[in-house]
């Protein structure tokens, strides 16, 4: 399918398309002062008004390229489905601003504001919001703040429960503490020699378009900074589960779990244990072994496959 800027939403300013297919188009959501610009992708409904809208929420760091594949495949199964894309703000390279705000609570408040913006334009679609590792936990404060204007939860990889309690935050949370991510940031000048086949011997097993948006990242000073300094309001804010919260929209939810999953570990079994989930409540998938916590990098496919699954289980 070619889509054309013209069906770019109206609360986005569309870019001119680095998509060869032109499946998607690449645009950037004008958020409220103080908090900037967000890139965005957006697949448009092969119809006049889509039947459903799906919000992606990223992990950290919030590159929306390393998706593409995902949503890609996602969109490919159904065409009265719409998807937009919401980058963190400050984490896409070539969309930094020094005076925009970019920590988490920052960020949830981009999220709601973009929600807003789909209902406002698209008020009879359906919403499903897909959050990916701390994705999941902006979904959840995006849901308590809009608890009526989202149809469907899904959740991949949920980090939200205590994170710095997980083996990942045992091992990482200094690095997010001050004054290393303004310090790992700088030394980012450094890796700028490094060219892609050097960087594709490290990550061997990655396809050669998320090398390219890693090589990217790495070029960034002020994206490592925002994704570093997230990382620890992500430590310091995730503890205790929701569970009034998932109680409540358990018919809506659904979670995906890799079977390793470091940033995760054993508070996936403390997490299903604190809500009783009766028959034909919150769907929860336990992932087969391979699929890792970042999914998108290698099995997008195979997530599509599963969020089209719930899609369909939700009438979506």
């Amino acid at each position: 399918m070619s889509v054309t800027l013209s069906e770019t939403p109206p609360f986005l300013q569309p870019l001119t398309s680095k998509d060869s297919e032109n499946r998607f188009i690449h645009a950037v959501f004008p958020h409220q002062h103080p908090f900037g610009l967000a890139h965005t992708l957006w697949w448009p409904a092969e119809q006049v008004s889509p039947k459903s809208i799906a919000l992606l929420i990223p992990g950290n760091p919030g590159l929306l390229d390393f998706y593409v594949p995902f949503l890609s495949a996602l969109k490919a199964k159904d065409k009265g489905l719409a998807i937009l894309a919401h980058a963190y703000i400050n984490h896409t390279p070539e969309f930094t601003t020094a005076t925009a705000q970019h920590g988490l609570t920052a960020q949830v408040q981009a999220a709601i504001e973009t929600l807003d913006a789909v209902k406002k334009s698209y008020g009879s679609a359906k919403i499903i919001l897909i959050g990916h590792s701390i994705g999941t936990w902006v979904s959840l404060q995006v849901v308590k703040a809009r608890p009526d204007d989202v149809d469907a939860i899904q959740l991949i990889c949920p980090t939200i429960s205590h994170i710095a309690k997980t083996p990942n935050g045992r091992r990482l949370s200094w690095v997010f503490r001050r004054p290393f991510p303004l310090v790992i940031s700088k030394l980012s000048y450094l890796l700028r020699p490094l060219t892609a086949a050097f960087i594709s011997t490290l990550f061997w097993e990655w396809p050669e378009h998320q090398i390219t948006v890693l090589r990217r990242l790495l070029h960034s000073p002020p994206s490592i900074f925002a994704c570093l300094s997230m990382a620890h309001d992500e430590m310091q804010t995730i503890l205790d589960p929701d569970v009034e919260l998932l109680k409540r929209h358990k018919h809506q939810l659904c979670m995906y779990f890799a079977e390793m999953d470091d940033w995760v570990g054993e508070q996936r079994e403390i997490l299903l244990r604190s809500f009783n989930a009766d028959p034909g409540s919150v769907k929860i998938v336990h992932g087969r072994s391979g699929v890792p916590h970042a999914f998108c990098i290698n099995h997008g496919e195979e997530l599509a496959e599963q969020c089209a699954k719930w899609m369909a289980e939700h009438d979506m």
